[in-house]
């Protein structure tokens, strides 16, 4: 089966005997969501399987397995089927041997399996919250979540367009701080289980107050990695943070005063032009160019292979204001991603996913050619400048096809 009159994801894995068959599935099941046969919701174990998540992105109460695990241990991290009905999604099903697989059509891809909870999920905080709202879990990292609200929403238009966490957020009963003594006890807990995490992260909305643009925001990351700290010997431990751009100042006193190793700001478009008209609150507080040189700053600070930038591929391709065509796209992503990845600072892609709650609801993702070209791109920029990407791999993330090469490189 295929979308847009493209070739099949079967025929698109001949065709590129050379793209870890893995990845590619992983790509075109970001890009089109999944769903789940009645056979293969019925495997579903809540004992077993982690269903629930609460994060700064997504909520889900009910029995869908959170995300799924190729043989290879490739993570799919993949919305189900709530999206807008345009992209045929792949299908989540039993086969003959009662194994769980995932199909395109009636070509059974890969056996698939459901991520499986940790044993911190099921206890309470000193204050009743569940742990499992406090800190989410990815089968090797720990997720926190500290502020969920984004300033960016409560400006007219400044909302990134391809974003869809504001009406999920007014949707659920999350509160806009969690509270430090309930991550405190949920880290302590979930450390208990030895050989699981190997990284914490932290990302979480833009605050725009302080006596300097993002004081407040960076202050909060700061005391939470300082609670975090003291549960480690080290002066450094495996960390990772997704925040803004800050400046250099702030830089410096968020790796001297706390044990971060790693720290991303994500540009989300590798174009100016286009940049500011998908991120325009972006734009107007720091700026396509600024934005990149506070990343070349950090990587003065962190080293290289201790800073990144994210972007949502695809998104570019936008109508009316985005790339004419996918080779001119291919072309000017990539380099766009040299010149930061020449400085030292990674580039690492998720795969943008139209969503009925974006301002986007109605656009087109390009096609899986594009994807693989992209992704083919920038792992071989990494190999060229010898980056690494050691906190947001294929264990750490898992959201991210071009990092996925590091498993093989």
């Amino acid at each position: 089966m295929s979308i847009q009159n493209e070739m099949s994801l079967l025929e698109m894995i001949e065709k590129n005997p050379d793209f870890p068959h893995y990845i590619m599935i992983k790509i075109d099941a970001q890009r089109r969501g999944i769903t789940f046969s009645e056979s293969a919701l019925k495997k579903v174990n809540p004992e077993i399987h982690q269903v629930q998540v609460r994060s700064f992105s997504r909520e889900i109460n009910g029995l869908t397995p959170v995300a799924l695990m190729m043989r290879d241990g490739t993570s799919i991290i993949a919305r189900s089927n709530d999206e807008i009905d345009q992209n045929d999604p792949l299908l989540i099903d039993v086969d003959r041997n009662g194994d769980i697989v995932i199909r395109d059509g009636e070509v059974i891809l890969e056996q698939v399996y459901y991520w499986e909870k940790p044993d911190y999920y099921d206890k309470k905080t000193k204050n009743g919250i569940p742990m499992w709202t406090v800190v989410n879990a990815r089968p090797q990292r720990l997720d926190i979540n500290p502020y969920q609200y984004c300033h960016m929403w409560s400006k007219k238009d400044m909302g990134c367009k391809f974003c869809s966490i504001k009406d999920i957020y007014k949707k659920s009963n999350k509160p806009m701080f969690l509270d430090i003594e309930d991550i405190n006890d949920t880290i302590t807990e979930a450390l208990k289980e030895k050989g699981r995490f190997t990284n914490i992260f932290l990302t979480g909305g833009t605050n725009l107050q302080g006596k300097e643009l993002f004081d407040k925001e960076i202050s909060l990351y700061i005391k939470i990695l300082k609670m975090i700290g003291t549960h480690f010997r080290t002066n450094k431990f495996p960390s990772q943070l997704i925040g803004s751009a800050y400046n250099k100042k702030q830089l410096e006193i968020l790796y001297n005063e706390t044990g971060l190793m790693s720290y991303s700001a994500n540009l989300e478009v590798l174009n100016e032009e286009r940049f500011n008209w998908i991120c325009p609150g972006k734009a107007k507080y720091i700026g396509y160019k600024e934005w990149k040189e506070r990343l070349f700053q950090a990587v003065e600070i962190f080293g290289r292979g201790y800073v990144n930038t994210g972007i949502v591929c695809g998104v570019e391709m936008a109508r009316p204001y985005g790339f004419e065509c996918e080779e001119e796209g291919i072309e000017k992503t990539l380099l766009e991603a040299e010149n930061l990845m020449g400085r030292g600072v990674d580039v690492v892609s998720c795969v943008w996913r139209v969503s009925k709650e974006s301002a986007f609801r109605y656009q087109r993702i390009p096609s899986l050619d594009y994807y693989i070209k992209i992704v083919k791109g920038l792992n071989n920029l990494r190999h060229k400048y010898g980056l690494f990407s050691d906190m947001d791999n294929y264990r750490r993330c898992g959201n991210h096809p071009d990092t996925d090469f590091l498993r093989v490189w």
